[in-house]
């Protein structure tokens, strides 16, 4: 598949892209990402997730991405242990949520031993809420994992472009990645982030790049992802996530269907023209005006009906409001 493997930073700024089963040995170093990976974030936990994981792997899915704060990490280690692959045929991301108050070094040796592995290949700090006290200390506490070998590159998730400059200006080690909501009806809000990352040689990742499709159905969107698949004999599914890859960002999906692993696999060979890449844009600026207005008017209205109700309860008990 087309799907394109990315040389991640280690320290420095310099990328190169192979294609997936070439020179594997360097693909897998720890410092390859691949540009598809499948995602436990709503697997939940008890088989089910094990199943998926498994069923992923066996469909070519060569990055698998987990977190402390999903709960599904131990079921993720027996996914990959079943699956009799070799460590280094596997990409590993799991992230620091947190959860139950735990710092870094502990979480990450407790990740580590819920997956059944000596090291991860990559390392992410959930939010730059969990930068406990601050940025710079949580990213001094990142890089000694990736110096004491327990993950190959460490990064970040839901960074902006202000959390990312002061991480930057005290870090040894540059973030390797940064994973963010990323789909068309946001694309213009995040812009700056991909903008910031890629002059500073950070990778982005998307997650959620389906949203238009499964949460958002009925805006502007759907025009021309219909168009365009039409043209290419595809899905729109398979058009939102080639409009991401066209995006330079690494793409974390999933599925417990076969055939949409299998489709979402062979996304990575449609090539959009600029004119597609346009034509999407233009409708995600659009949808995203409709979706922030529909908001402010939910803010309105609920302000509304406070307001309405303070002035009933202060009627009720003869209080003046003027």
């Amino acid at each position: 598949m087309p799907w394109e493997s990315i040389k991640l930073n280690s320290g420095g700024c310099l990328f190169r892209r192979l294609r997936i089963g070439v020179d594997k040995a360097a693909h897998m170093s720890g410092y390859y990402i691949p540009s598809i990976g499948f995602g436990t974030w709503t697997l939940g936990n008890g088989q089910g997730p094990v199943d998926q994981v498994e069923q992923a792997l066996e469909n070519g899915y060569n990055h698998i991405d987990t977190a402390q704060s999903y709960r599904n990490e131990g079921e993720t280690g027996v996914a990959l242990k079943e699956s009799g692959l070799s460590r280094s045929d596997v990409f590993v991301t799991t992230k620091y949520s947190g959860t139950n108050g735990l710092d870094i070094p502990t979480s990450i040796k407790n990740s580590v031993n819920s997956l059944g592995v000596s090291y991860v290949d990559l390392y992410l700090v959930h939010s730059p809420r969990l930068a406990v006290p601050d940025i710079p200390t949580c990213w001094a506490q990142m890089e000694k994992v990736k110096e004491d070998g327990l993950a190959k590159s460490i990064g970040i998730s839901n960074f902006g472009v202000q959390d990312m400059e002061i991480l930057l200006g005290s870090a040894k080690i540059k973030p390797a990645v940064n994973q963010i909501l990323l789909h068309p009806y946001v694309y213009q809000r995040q812009k700056p982030i991909l903008e910031y990352a890629a002059a500073n040689g950070i990778v982005i990742e998307a997650y959620s790049a389906l949203i238009p499709i499964t949460k958002l159905p009925g805006g502007p969107l759907d025009k021309p992802l219909n168009e365009i698949a039409a043209k290419f004999g595809a899905t729109t599914e398979q058009v939102l996530l080639a409009w991401t890859k066209a995006k330079g960002a690494v793409v974390v999906t999933t599925s417990s269907k076969k055939t949409r692993l299998q489709g979402y696999l062979a996304a990575g060979d449609i090539d959009l023209s600029a004119e597609d890449i346009a034509a999407i844009d233009a409708a995600g600026a659009l949808g995203e005006k409709k979706v922030n207005m529909k908001t402010v008017l939910k803010r309105v209205v609920v302000g509304a009906i406070a307001c309405t109700t303070v002035f009933g309860v202060c009627n009720f008990f003869g209080i003046s409001m003027m």
